[in-house]
């Protein structure tokens, strides 16, 4: 699995400072995907290493979150599972699945989203949105995706 950039920003996970990681490979290719560069196996492999490089030089983010890797679900949880057993920082992952791969455990997450991207459906800043954004309490999904709402 592969990572083409790096980016701190302040809009995928609310009340986050998130440090969004966008995994190439995309197995999932939605029409009217506004990445498409992702979609080629292109970039530098995601290791431990390179999240432990990644987090040591974005001093103040709050929460890892990684876009895509649904080509690896095991290789994501394994990623996380390594960030909540040396880091502070909160942990989320932007599958563009319809529903979780059993490949994930809950408790290595904070946050969850769920849904490809369908144009007509529109993305999750929208109320009539298919896609869903969960906060993992307590081994349980809670949709937060109207956070996103205005």
């Amino acid at each position: 699995m592969k990572y083409v950039d790096v980016k701190e920003v302040f809009a995928e996970i609310p009340d986050e400072i998130t440090l969004a990681v966008s995994i190439s490979g995309c197995p999932i290719r939605c029409p009217g995907c506004h990445s498409q560069y992702l979609w080629a196996d292109v970039g530098d492999p995601l290791t431990v290493e390179a999240v432990s490089a990644m987090l040591e030089s974005h001093v103040g983010v709050t929460c890892l979150c990684m876009m895509g890797g649904d080509q690896d679900p095991a290789e994501i949880d394994r990623l996380a599972c390594w960030v909540k057993e040396n880091s502070k920082v909160r942990t989320a992952w932007y599958s563009g699945r319809s529903e979780l791969p059993t490949e994930i455990s809950l408790s290595n997450f904070d946050y969850l989203k769920t849904g490809p991207y369908d144009a007509a459906s529109g993305p999750l800043n929208v109320r009539t949105t298919n896609q869903r954004l969960y906060r993992v309490e307590a081994g349980k999904l809670t949709d937060i995706t109207h956070r996103f709402w205005k």
